[in-house]
């Protein structure tokens, strides 16, 4: 019998910010110095709208902080990382700044702490992130060593993650005049961070409901934004940074992108819940039509990155037929074994809850992040909507999450139609994501595949 709850005896958001100690205080007051250090060594390249930024940055930080502890730890590990590679680059410099080619001289630059390995750590740590957690799904009792680990490898990553992000981001400026710039610019440094906010917002949830359970589905869809990353970087050398083009160079961007990818990497989070769901309520169902609709749409999604034009897929055909042949196996796995990993999953009372808030949040971002990106369209081409392809399927998710949140609350959508809907919406959201970008043009054509 399951025993897992809702929210499980865990305080409220508003409820831990109120609780303050001396831990809370030093935290507070690290953050507090970081941001001025910041400020004073590179607040001369900032504008009026990066100064506000930074300086909302620390309360922010600070109310997350004590709101959720693992955090602390986290930035902490994080910044040190980071400025020890700052110093590490530092120590030699070229007419621009710090000379970049120490990235292959000096060891840990090299092999941990230059951006690209970092990122590199970062699908290292969360494959095997993933493979722990679905071990641990398997062995029979909850929490156990393997689901520990494989939460464990799952901080490291978003830790490496950011780390790679942050260093990134230094290296940018260290290129030439105006061509530093927070690394949410192309389709890299976005999926870069899709998988760490995917997976931060899980390991939040997970501690929340106190059950690793769901760690194996969910770091299924960041797995696999892993592998599109690495064909992306060996094929198209995309982690080489490069200059911003016009329309990308406006503040608006370090608000707009975050904001959306928050509500991306929520929705896929969802969704990947509610595959846990279906394999629950289909536990026991032995009549093949009634789960092909799953398996269906689990190829769907398997199968949906070879849906590249010719000219972009033949140089690498036979990854992305491994690639969907691995997922296509995973799928019919997991159906196989439904029984028993059913058995392994929280309450359906949980999920469903798990299920609306991610989709809740995840809405609320986007919502922002479509208003920003209105005003960003106004300032850089003339008029707040141009009906272009990227803001037309921006659009269409939109209206599929508003809907499905206006049916939960007003109609009492619930159970397997509820998780079928934020499912599927996980097609509307990557095709929004990817498919754009590889089939239609438009403004937004920068970020093409």
């Amino acid at each position: 019998m399951n025993t897992h709850t809702l929210a499980v005896g865990q305080p409220g958001l508003l409820a831990r910010l109120k609780q303050r100690s001396a831990q809370d205080a030093l935290f507070a007051l690290l953050v507090a110095s970081a941001a001025t250090y910041a400020f004073w060594r590179y607040g001369a390249s900032m504008d009026g709208y990066e100064k506000g930024i930074l300086l909302g940055s620390v309360p922010a930080l600070i109310a997350l902080g004590w709101a959720w502890g693992a955090l602390r730890g986290l930035s902490i590990g994080v910044g040190a990382a980071t400025l020890l590679a700052i110093n590490l680059y530092g120590r030699a410099t070229d007419q621009y700044g710090a000379d970049l080619a120490q990235a292959e001289q000096v060891f840990l630059l090299k092999y941990f702490l230059s951006s690209q390995s970092a990122i590199l750590w970062m699908g290292v740590l969360f494959f095997i992130g993933t493979v722990m957690y679905w071990i641990g799904l398997f062995v029979g009792q909850d929490d156990n060593t393997a689901q520990k680990l494989g939460s464990r490898f799952t901080w490291a990553g978003v830790a490496m993650a950011l780390i790679g992000t942050l260093v990134r981001w230094y290296e940018s400026h260290q290129i030439g005049p105006d061509i530093g710039h927070i690394p949410v610019s192309n389709l890299y440094e976005v999926f870069v961070l899709f998988c760490w906010l995917t997976a931060g917002f899980y390991l939040y949830y997970e501690q929340h409901y106190r059950t690793r359970a769901l760690g194996a589905f969910v770091m299924l869809v960041v797995s696999a934004a892993v592998g599109f990353l690495l064909w992306y970087t060996v094929e198209r050398g995309a982690q080489e940074i490069q200059p911003l083009v016009p329309a990308l160079q406006s503040w608006w961007m370090k608000l707009h992108v975050p904001a959306n990818f928050i509500g991306y990497g929520t929705f896929a989070l969802a969704a990947m819940v509610a595959f846990a769901y279906l394999i629950q309520r289909s536990a026991t169902e032995t009549r093949w039509w009634k789960l092909a609709p799953l398996g269906l749409l689990g190829v769907v999604l398997c199968f949906e990155p070879i849906v590249f034009r010719t000219a972009k897929l033949s140089p690498s055909l036979n990854y992305w037929i491994v690639y969907a042949g691995i997922s296509v196996l995973i799928v019919g796995g997991i159906l196989a074994a439904r029984r028993r990993i059913a058995a392994r999953l929280p309450a359906p009372e949980v999920l469903d809850d798990l299920m609306y808030k991610s989709i809740a949040v995840g809405f609320a971002f986007f919502t922002i992040a479509t208003i920003l990106g209105a005003f960003w369209a106004a300032e850089a081409w003339g008029g707040y909507w141009s009906w272009d392809p990227k803001e037309t399927w921006a659009l269409i998710v939109w209206l599929n999450y508003a809907a499905w949140l206006h049916m939960r609350l007003m109609k009492g959508l619930r159970g397997s139609l509820s998780a079928w809907w934020a499912l599927s919406g996980l097609v509307v959201t990557t095709f929004a994501f990817l498919g754009v970008n590889m089939f239609l043009s438009g403004l937004h054509s920068y970020g093409e595949v």
